[in-house]
């Protein structure tokens, strides 16, 4: 059974764990638009193809999938996700699996505003947000909200043009400068970010790992530690039943005057999943099992709190 995972990158880890889980059973394929993607070589195999936007992306990929016997597929990278859940039927009507949420959720994840408001209409705690600029001051001189605020893309990714605004002229300069933002109310708070697995054969939640963030570099957890929380633990499985995700995703929270807010979902692995992995949270084995027909069980609060993640720098070093 060979697994093939799309635009790899620098996420060596993902690699190497799906590696260990087939265990002999299949091969873990690699693609990448660059050649000096390091993780393409920790894969057992690997293709250089097309970028994402190029027109023949979706055929070469089926194409290695075919070429490959591939089982399952999924890719690493926001960008990625709505076009291969665009093709997902594409991939299904030649034996593949892709391990995605349906369009339609994977869309929503990315349209931070909608998200937002859906999210208020389902009965959870959301962050206050506007694309109205003239609301948000509005709103300020009646004190219901203050600087500082979040002023970010309304779609986007790896906190890409996100700017903290202290005052009413840093908005007006950025929305000068950028198109298509919001405004959010900055959350002083716990962060967390939680790894989650919906089993593709019984769409039920059956892992929640859940680690509070310590230190963020360019919008991924750099350092972290894990805890337990019940109530937080419920919210979630909650959550994920109502949006009918499906599959791998990450999911950030806020905890601010004890209440929890959801703040975004990011529909795959998440930056900071090795933590999850190296606690036993195994979402590339439950992965595994689905591909192979088998319906996971759930495994909820079954890792050591106070465990701490650390992220460093390592090098590959390639010879042609």
């Amino acid at each position: 059974m060979n697994i093939l995972i799309l635009s790899v990158g620098t996420r060596n880890k993902i690699v190497q764990y799906f590696k260990k889980e087939l265990d002999g059973k299949g091969l873990v394929i690699a693609t990448d638009a660059s050649e000096l993607a390091p993780a393409l070589y920790d894969a057992d195999k690997h293709y250089i193809v097309p970028r994402i936007d190029a027109d023949e992306y979706i055929g070469t990929i089926k194409k290695i999938c075919i070429e490959n016997n591939v089982k399952g597929l999924l890719s690493l990278i926001d960008p990625e996700l709505s076009i291969l859940a665009k093709a997902k039927q594409e991939f299904i009507d030649i034996g593949v699996t892709p391990i995605i949420s349906d369009l339609n959720q994977v869309d929503l994840c990315f349209d931070k505003f909608l998200f937002n408001e859906r999210l208020k209409k389902l009965g959870f705690n959301a962050i206050r947000s506007y694309i109205d600029k003239e609301q948000f001051f509005h709103d300020v001189e009646k004190g219901i909200i203050s600087y500082p605020v979040f002023v970010k893309p309304i779609c986007g990714s790896a906190s890409i043009n996100i700017s903290k605004a202290h005052s009413k002229e840093e908005v007006e300069f950025l929305f000068k400068r950028y198109d298509n933002l919001m405004i959010q109310e900055f959350m002083n708070g716990k962060e967390y970010g939680v790894d989650v697995y919906i089993d593709m054969i019984s769409n039920k939640p059956t892992a929640i790992f859940i680690k509070e963030k310590l230190l963020m570099r360019a919008g991924e957890t750099d350092k972290s530690v894990s805890v337990h929380d019940k109530e937080l633990e419920a919210i979630i499985i909650k959550f994920v039943s109502k949006m009918e995700f499906k599959g791998v995703i990450d999911i950030d929270i806020f905890k601010v005057n004890n209440k929890y807010y959801i703040s975004e979902v990011n529909p795959r692995f998440g930056g900071g999943y090795p933590h999850a992995y190296e606690c036993g949270v195994n979402i590339p084995n439950m992965i595994v099992n689905n591909l192979e027909g088998k319906e996971n069980q759930g495994v909820f609060h079954q890792y050591d709190e106070d465990v701490y993640m650390m992220k460093f720098n390592e090098v590959k070093i390639s010879r042609n």
